[in-house]
């Protein structure tokens, strides 16, 4: 009784999974006159790679991807930004940093000087005594030198595969401009029951698919 329960289960959710497929196909002469002038269109892989090369975003808006262009941009003004704030940071360290080993060097280490970039950087209700002397907080610039040129050389590195990936996406999206799936993809399922030698029931389900 439970495998005939089982069996039964089995063709209806089968021939829910039929009805909901009938239901979302798409009749083929359905096209829209936008669509047709788009199919009409065949952009040049190589132009649009040149297009984009010369101006980020072009080979999107030459493939008429406009979706695509508040992700491009996104991506590289995200890299520019991290590029220009990281570089800034770096360059006051660098340059607090070297300021501080001359003093240091030279004997005329000021700790309260705020014209002197190594007491500016230092942070608010700070002296060079709460950061643990000059020669601590020279080996503290230095380190806070070192990751920022870091983070800087990440975000470049961002930004080249930003634009890598643009051309890249640009030249692959001309090629498969016009490849599209034929409208008649479908998928039919047909339940079956077989019996075997001794008369045991079983279920089984074929699948076949057309495109």
């Amino acid at each position: 009784m439970k495998r005939w329960i089982l069996i039964v289960c089995m063709f209806l959710g089968v021939a829910s999974m039929c009805c909901a497929q009938d239901f979302v196909r798409v009749p083929t002469e359905q096209v829209s006159h936008r669509d047709s002038v788009r199919l009409a269109f065949k952009p040049q892989p190589m132009r649009a790679v040149w297009m984009g090369a010369i101006v980020p975003g072009f080979g999107q808006i030459y493939n008429q991807s406009y979706w695509k262009l508040p992700i491009v941009y996104a991506a590289f003004f995200g890299s520019a930004y991290g590029i220009i704030y990281t570089d800034g940071l770096y360059s006051d360290y660098r340059t607090a940093y070297r300021d501080l080993y001359d003093d240091i060097q030279s004997g005329a280490v000021e700790q309260n000087n705020p014209e002197k970039t190594y007491i500016a950087i230092l942070p608010d209700g700070y002296d060079l005594a709460a950061v643990g002397g000059p020669s601590k907080w020279q080996t503290t610039l230095k380190n806070y030198e070192n990751n920022y040129r870091r983070y800087r050389d990440f975000s470049v590195v961002a930004a080249v595969l930003v634009y890598a990936l643009s051309l890249i996406d640009a030249y692959v999206d001309a090629q498969l401009f016009d490849f599209e799936v034929s409208a008649d993809l479908s998928m039919k399922v047909q339940p079956a029951i077989n019996h075997d030698f001794m008369n045991n029931p079983s279920a089984e389900m074929h699948v076949a698919f057309t495109f």
